[in-house]
């Protein structure tokens, strides 16, 4: 079990470090303009609760239902997903270009982000739980959390963990996050159809194709998923335009 040492200025409450239980070291993450630390539900649950309580939007393309409150985040997110999977790690995405008197606040959290999938056998890992706040969308905050992650995964140690393979799912239909990654190289190699069932009528997730008489989800939407990756070699050609593209102004 990894653990992320929290610090503190004397001026600030200690908190306390949250145990994650991925597979490979945890640590903080960073770059001119973005951090990535470890999520910790007492100092981001709420954040990420009030922050995306008015965009039911967020949700159209995942199988998340809106929250009904930060405890039910938690419970549903941190304790039944997150926490027991080795293959799971989460990130708070900090926007550091917005001030504020804390490290993390209303005013600079920007949503979440982390590995998930992820395989120490077989060098392998997927970018998943990319929840961008909207007033955070369209700036270097979604490039610059995935440029990080990208970094992490398949630089090689002692920097970073020298994974030869990192993946990206998508619905099919959602193409800003399809067009969003293939910017940043990452390849698409298959459409999975049929590959998730959603539960409630989210009609414009749908693959589309009406189900067979006799289903026994019936009523609940067929979606299809956009498979997509980046691999080392990728990386090793792509890596300094994928960097220039984080440090990018406009």
């Amino acid at each position: 079990m990894s653990q992320l040492e929290t610090t503190t200025a004397a001026s600030e409450q200690p908190t306390v470090a949250y145990d994650t239980n991925f597979c490979f070291p945890v640590r903080e993450l960073e770059s001119e303009r973005v951090k990535l630390t470890p999520f910790i539900p007492d100092l981001h649950a709420d954040l990420y609760f009030q922050g995306s309580a008015t965009y039911p939007d967020l949700y159209e393309f995942i199988p998340w239902e809106t929250f009904t409150d930060t405890s039910d985040f938690v419970k549903q997110v941190i304790d039944n997903r997150v926490r027991p999977d080795t293959g799971v790690a989460l990130y708070a995405i900090i926007d550091k270009t917005r001030t504020s008197i804390t490290p993390s606040s209303s005013a600079n959290f920007a949503g979440i982000i982390g590995y998930m999938n992820t395989s120490p056998a077989n060098l392998s890992t997927e970018i998943g739980y990319a929840m961008i706040l909207p007033p955070f969308q369209r700036t270097h905050v979604t490039t610059n959390a995935i440029g990080l992650l990208l970094q992490y995964a398949l630089d090689l140690p002692p920097h970073g963990l020298g994974l030869r393979r990192v993946e990206w799912k998508a619905n099919r239909l959602n193409t800003k996050s399809i067009d969003a990654v293939q910017k940043l190289g990452f390849k698409l190699e298959a459409v999975l159809r049929w590959d998730r069932i959603f539960a409630g009528s989210k009609a414009s997730a749908t693959n589309g194709v009406e189900e067979r008489e006799g289903d026994p989800r019936p009523g609940m939407v067929g979606t299809d998923t956009a498979l997509l990756a980046l691999c080392w070699d990728d990386w090793e050609s792509e890596r300094a335009r994928i960097l220039k593209v984080m440090d990018r102004r406009s």
